[in-house]
């Protein structure tokens, strides 16, 4: 009961106090020491973001989430390198078994590779892979998992256009009071 209701606290101060400090030394020294996150070089989290678990959280090099986004890495999110996650947007890795007399959750993991961008207000749901260079549309949500280079937007989310294969940029966006 002590060990929970510390991890309960861990969580409470990480999504009411630390994700509202305007420093992102001090968000992410947090997040990787008392959340357990592993987070590249030169990536950033920006203000405002809440977390449903302390683990399970994997962010690559050059990687940006903006503010207000929802991860729910209790069945873990992975993010590859150079990625931008867009404001207010939901990645999901857990939901109930609808089909379960008895309301059973389940966790699916959730895998963004490299190059990928997702617009504003998008949601991911559970056991999706957000494969290479993809795009995801400002709200879209996405029930399964996108190819590499594909530009995917509506609800349900689906194809509506290609990337550019030859991406080469680096993501390194970062704001003072953000």
């Amino acid at each position: 009961m002590i060990k929970y209701f510390f991890a309960e606290l861990k969580l409470y101060i990480c999504n009411k106090m630390i994700s509202k400090v305007p420093s992102h030394r001090i968000r992410l020294w947090y997040y990787r020491v008392f959340m357990k996150f592993s987070i590249g070089k030169k990536s950033a989290i920006f203000l405002n973001c809440t977390f449903d678990n302390s683990s399970g959280f994997i962010m690559g090099n050059n990687c940006v989430i903006n503010a207000k986004c929802r991860m729910d890495a209790r069945g873990t999110i992975t993010l590859g390198e150079n990625i931008s996650i867009s404001e207010e947007v939901i990645i999901l890795t857990a939901d109930h078994d609808p089909y379960s007399p008895n309301f059973q959750g389940q966790n699916k993991p959730v895998k963004i590779e490299d190059y990928v961008w997702i617009g504003t207000r998008a949601m991911i749901l559970p056991g999706v892979t957000l494969e290479k260079g993809c795009l995801i549309a400002a709200g879209a949500v996405v029930t399964k998992s996108v190819p590499p280079f594909e530009i995917w937007g509506g609800v349900p989310a689906k194809k509506i256009g290609e990337r550019n294969k030859s991406l080469q940029y680096t993501v390194d966006y970062k704001r003072l009071l953000h």
